[in-house]
């Protein structure tokens, strides 16, 4: 087994699990077989009772374990399917070796950080990198590893010394250590500083961690003169110093990679020039193309309690960007504070309140992601109700198709007081309960957890018919509240449909309102599957709609899905690339139901620089936007057809596409 190690210093945040992923997906163009281990040096046992602001947002995997986010990058650059063993975390480890003192297993002996630590440490990770993650047989050629925090962190300690007897173990040529590393401009003097380096290479190296390669972060590309200086100081060779400097796409990473030969390097330290060959990143560098290169925007409204940081929702807003691009849109995402949206906000902060409801209004379709606890949960109500009356396309996720059900039993059946018992536990109409499977003494790992299968009822719904007409589908799971078995006969006859069920017909997984057109709930949370060209089925669906062209994804010949049930659009999808073919033409009724101005008729829609072009279809002779069928969509030009995009207070405003994959 061959061993990459991917840690980093001077600060936290550099981008180690891109930098790992990208990694990966280089090598995987080599025609390696790549899995990935994530350590994450704390003591909590997992992810799954941490607060989003601590780490981003909680990933769930196939098999229900809750583990960090850079577990979802390595699924998605890497179309691998990961386990709960991908993920290590000191509280995993410390269970581990006193389950074994309890059993006696260490013959008397007194259990210490070195041997019997760093030993479980060794041991898990040679176990799992053995184990295949891309479905085929036998073990992977490569194991990637990431060490979460920054060398020289205390809590690293049993890592780094576990991490350092694998390298001495598995010999120099099996473990090749690329340490990422910051090397600061300062704007003073503009000048690249590598001292920084120096310290954590000297840090690394006291540790008894040799780094093969550097991966520089920097906001500007490596200067020569730089890498010369690294080279002399840090002892490593000037041809294994990369740059990895600021891109607007993170797609871009790979392909930055390979520009610079990083295959060579791993390949040489590594010597796996016997079965690696040269890279191919075709399809790649044609979806990152595609991503730069979209203009016409579908607008979507973000409606959630963790608002501050977008890491929160991190996979909402990929599967999100993998659909619009796919559906040849330029993604803009308004991530909108529910608690802004109630009537208390108005009093205490009107312009908080005007704003969030501006973004909202002014969206082409709203989501609503998962989430717990009361705080803002009116707004959230109030979202739905807005989208539901409106005919706003919407898409609740967990939490968000629990609210979707009660504002519909307010609203529809009218019942004021129905609520959920999270939130309400005397309700008299309570549409969401506790599940009897979850424990009501201990959080972590005792949700609804992992892949279920959700069987459809209703055979021609939007949601059936974006899944392909599959008779079920296998999706991923998180919540220990759901839709009360007891309405849901009230809650049919007035209208709410439930598409998809359990295996049991107990369990309401999906929820549509017939003739709105597209309000989807789902208890399940698709985000988690989508991946770059294998697009969320709900996710796509949102977005045609969005843009007022659901039926070109419900045609019966131009939706088909492989085993993981990702969506792979027929005739409507480049093979090579996973576009969806024919919609990036910029159609008038395109342009003005998002918003759109073509090139040439009435300039690109571009942030904060005007478009060139006279007006044209788009325009009238003054440069105003005609207006499309939903509310804020049309958009004004300066009166040379460009639109500059502004930001709106008390929303988070960014082109999607600009994050990247």
């Amino acid at each position: 087994m061959k061993y990459v190690l991917v840690t980093g210093g001077v600060v936290s945040g550099l981008g180690k699990g891109i930098t790992a992923s990208s990694i990966g997906v280089l090598l995987q163009s080599c025609g390696l077989r790549v899995t990935c281990i994530k350590i994450d040096p704390y003591l909590n046992y997992d992810a799954g009772t941490m607060s989003p602001y601590e780490h981003g947002e909680v990933f769930v995997l196939d098999d229900g374990s809750e583990v960090d986010l850079d577990l979802g990058n390595y699924e998605r650059f890497l179309d691998c399917t990961l386990t709960r063993d991908n993920n290590i975390t000191l509280g995993k480890i410390q269970q581990h070796v006193m389950d074994k003192e309890r059993r006696g297993d260490y013959l008397g002996a007194t259990v210490q950080i070195v041997p019997h630590v760093t030993d479980a440490i060794k041991e898990w990770v040679e176990r799992v990198a053995m184990l295949p993650v891309d479905g085929k047989e036998g073990p992977p050629d490569v194991c990637i590893i990431e060490l979460g925090g920054t060398i020289g962190d205390n809590e690293s300690r049993p890592f780094t010394d576990a991490l350092s007897q694998l390298s001495y173990s598995v010999g120099p040529e099996n473990f090749c250590l690329i340490h990422v590393t910051l090397v600061p401009v300062l704007s003073v003097v503009g000048e690249q500083k590598t001292k920084p380096t120096q310290h954590s290479v000297r840090d690394l190296r006291g540790l008894g961690l040799t780094p093969d390669i550097l991966a520089c972060r920097s906001t500007q590309v490596l200067e020569e003169t730089v890498k010369g200086k690294l080279s002399r100081f840090c002892y490593v060779p000037i041809q294994n110093i990369f740059s990895l400097h600021d891109v607007h796409n993170i797609g871009h990473i790979p392909l930055l990679l390979k520009d610079q030969k990083t295959h060579e390097a791993i390949s040489k330290v590594l010597n796996l020039a016997s079965i690696a060959k040269e890279p191919s990143l075709e399809k790649w560098a044609s979806l990152v193309e595609i991503s730069d290169n979209l203009h016409v925007q579908v607008r979507i409204a973000v409606v959630g309690k963790y608002t501050d940081l977008s890491d929160a929702y991190l996979s909402v807003l990929k599967a999100l960007m993998h659909a619009s691009v796919a559906f040849g849109k330029k993604l803009v995402v308004d991530l909108v504070p529910f608690s802004d949206l109630e009537i208390t906000t108005k009093k205490e902060n009107s312009c908080a309140y005007e704003a969030a409801w501006k973004l909202l209004k002014g969206a082409n379709g709203v989501l609503l992601p998962g989430g717990y606890g009361e705080r803002g949960m009116e707004g959230k109500i109030l979202a739905a109700k807005y989208a539901r009356e409106n005919n706003i396309p919407f898409l609740g996720i967990c939490l968000g198709m629990q609210v979707a059900v009660i504002e519909f039993a307010r609203s529809v059946l009218c019942l004021p007081d129905a609520n959920s018992t999270e939130f309400n536990p005397e309700t008299t109409h309570p549409c969401i309960v506790f599940m009897t499977e979850g424990s009501t003494t201990h959080k972590g790992g005792t949700m609804r957890l992992g892949s279920r299968r959700a069987y459809f009822h209703v055979k021609d719904s939007i949601s059936a018919r974006l899944y392909g007409n599959k008779e079920f589908v296998d999706e991923r799971h998180r919540h220990r509240y759901e839709v009360n078995p007891d309405m849901a006969v009230s809650l049919e006859k007035a209208g709410l449909s439930f598409a998809a069920k359990d295996e049991t017909n107990k369990h309401i997984e999906i929820v549509e309102v017939p003739g709105h057109p597209f309000f989807i709930g789902a208890q399940f949370h698709p985000e988690y599957k989508s991946r770059p060209g294998k697009v969320s089925p709900l996710f796509l669906g949102l977005i045609a709609a969005s843009c007022g062209e659901l039926d070109a994804v419900l045609s019966p010949f131009s939706i088909q899905q492989d085993k993981n049930q990702h969506v792979v659009l027929g005739t409507r999808v480049e093979p090579e690339t996973g576009f969806c073919s024919g919609t990036n033409k910029t159609s008038q009724k395109q342009r003005l139901l998002c918003g759109g101005v073509s090139n040439g008729s009435g300039g690109k829609l571009t942030p904060g620089k005007p478009g060139s072009g006279a007006g044209g279809d788009d325009c009238d002779g003054n440069g105003n936007g005609k207006r499309g069928k939903f509310p804020g969509n049309g958009g004004k030009s300066d009166g040379n057809g460009g639109t500059p995009v502004k930001d709106n207070p008390g929303g988070n405003r960014f082109f999607i596409s600009s994050v990247g994959f």
